[in-house]
């Protein structure tokens, strides 16, 4: 075997120098080569006599696998290997499809739980619910199985079945399901509407875009036309376009989807990399669908990648207002290079930035000295109109609104998720609920019961933190304190109870979103929960409110 391997080295380094020639576009510097190719030399070396002579057998996949992750692990966390196993991922990111049973997962209280089955596909079909329990799959104990596990189970070719054991509450037994995995694509758009309609004001559009396929800006544009038409003589009085929790996607995917909103030709973003094949101004190509209608961007502090293209183009062109709270700070630029046997590398190649010059990254690794650089962030930067903006801290909004914080007990128990799993007794025993559906103080009193029933312990932080300070007193046989650390946890406890009381209304509203998620779909869900949503109720008052959009805008 070490011959065969030997022989093979130079062909192998051959094959990479015209590789690299060839996608690189451009010519390898001569010295550059030589460390190059000495380089892989030696690794290939020490992989062969690893694989070959070790003291103990090591499967070389698995050695590989370990030499990958190593070298990755010294660059930026985006540049990622993709299995084939993984692959599904890809397909997700770049086509918004995957061949899957249409179940997403989760890990709750430390159990394999489905949060949601998508509309139409399989396991929705076949009555898997929200709140299951997946006590197996395929035959394998899902408590042993690592969430990449999971998926590589649940996904595989169209036509092809897995099996799943679940457990429900308010069922005695296990229900077994035989699933078929089918093509799943994904709605980029799972929710479009009107904001308070008011009879005396044109109509606030409401679109909420959860991520940045190949297919995201025709399903926007397809929905404002729809609500366009749904509005009096056509008219909106403005639109909330929502990328909070938006993690991004496709770079070309943002640059349509702000053309939707800015002048044909404008910029939108730029690239510079390494090589000039990665430097590059991106602008809108069609003429927009809505070039005058006041528009708001709402972002939070998950909003990335290609939600800040489009945040950042829209405030430095002074065509909207960004509302909410700043975004994720994630300003690189990730191409997909294709590996033998299905397997791809996910690269860094270039920084973007936006119209007005800034870079939005604000994420430190390992290898970012020259990145951190480039943030400019001692650099001032204007808007269209002059306005001062921000570099290398993400995207900050022109108008901050950000929800109420938890309290420490609605943290604990969603730490527990005490919520999800309540909700689920619930479901059992109460009939299916809609969008108007709120919880009573009848069902915030059960909860609590049921809370007790089970068991669950929900520590808060200062009772986590008095625990501490017990055990270091203890250890330093500070014996005579005792009595006021016991007084210290009684005084906690009963705060922890009247806590029920005071935060009443915000463990209602955790409690009517679990709930709500058990009987509903995804477009009932987000409808419902636009009522009680502070920041899209601040953004549709702005864009009623003429004067105060405009001085926002100054």
């Amino acid at each position: 075997m070490k011959p065969r391997l030997r022989r093979a080295r130079p062909a192998l380094i051959a094959l990479l120098a015209l590789t690299v020639g060839a996608t690189g576009g451009f010519l390898w510097p001569d010295d550059d080569f030589f460390a190059l190719r000495k380089n892989f030399e030696i690794f290939g070396a020490v992989y062969e006599e690893l694989a070959t002579g070790y003291v103990e057998e090591i499967p070389p996949q698995d050695l590989m696998q370990a030499g990958v992750d190593a070298m990755l692990a010294e660059l930026d966390p985006y540049t990622t290997y993709i299995s084939e196993a993984e692959s599904a991922d890809l397909e997700i990111i770049t086509r918004g499809r995957y061949g899957g049973v249409g179940l997403d997962v989760a890990r709750r209280g430390g159990k394999l739980v489905v949060t949601a089955p998508l509309e139409g596909a399989s396991g929705y079909e076949q009555g898997v619910r929200a709140g299951d329990v997946i006590t197996q799959i395929d035959g394998q104990p899902a408590a042993g199985l690592s969430m990449s596990d999971v998926q590589s189970l649940l996904r595989g070719e169209p036509g092809t079945h897995v099996e799943i054991v679940i457990e429900r509450a308010g069922t005695p037994q296990p229900l077994t399901f035989v699933l078929t995995r089918e093509r799943v694509d994904l709605d980029n758009v799972p929710y479009r509407g009107f904001l308070g309609n008011s009879p005396s004001a044109a109509p606030v559009a409401y679109v909420k875009l959860e991520r940045f396929t190949r297919t995201a800006a025709p399903e926007v544009r397809t929905a404002l036309k729809e609500l366009r038409q749904k509005a009096e003589a056509g008219d909106l009085g403005g639109v909330v376009l929502d990328l909070r929790d938006n993690p991004g996607g496709l770079l070309g995917a943002g640059v349509e989807v702000s053309g939707l909103f800015l002048e044909q030709g404008t910029e939108v973003v730029s690239t510079r990399g390494r090589t000039e094949k990665t430097n590059n101004t991106f602008r809108t190509s069609d003429a927009p669908l809505l070039p005058d209608v006041p528009l708001v961007i709402l972002v939070n502090e998950l909003s990335a990648s290609a939600s800040e293209i489009v945040a950042g183009a829209v405030q430095d062109h002074d065509r909207g207002l960004v509302v909410g709270r700043t975004t994720y700070g994630k300003g690189l630029v990730q191409t997909v290079r294709e590996l033998p046997y299905n397997a791809a590398l996910k690269m860094t190649t270039a920084q973007y930035f936006t119209p007005s010059g800034r870079t939005i990254q604000s994420v430190n690794y390992t290898r970012a000295d020259s990145l951190t650089r480039a943030r400019q962030s001692d650099t001032t930067f204007t808007t269209d109109e002059g306005r001062r903006v921000e570099s290398g801290h993400g995207i900050a909004p022109d108008v901050r609104v950000a929800p109420p914080p938890p309290s420490p007990l609605e943290e604990a128990l969603e730490r527990r998720a005490a919520f999800f799993f309540f909700a689920n007794e619930y479901a059992a025993e109460h009939p299916p609920v809609d969008a108007s559906f709120a919880p009573s103080d009848e069902t915030l009193a059960a909860f609590q019961q049921w809370l007790d029933a089970e068991n669950v312990d929900y520590e808060t932080d200062a009772e986590r933190a008095t625990d501490a300070l017990a055990t270091e007193l203890r250890n330093g046989d500070y014996d005579t304190v005792t009595d006021e650390v016991d007084a210290l946890r009684a005084a906690l406890h009963k705060e922890k109870e009247a806590a029920f009381t005071e935060h009443a209304s915000a463990l209602k509203e955790q409690l009517r979103e679990a709930i709500l998620a058990r009987s509903a779909d995804k477009r009932t869900q987000v409808r419902a929960s636009l009522r009680h949503d502070v920041q899209a109720r601040r953004a549709a008052a702005l864009l009623r409110d003429t004067d105060a959009y405009r001085e926002a805008l100054e």
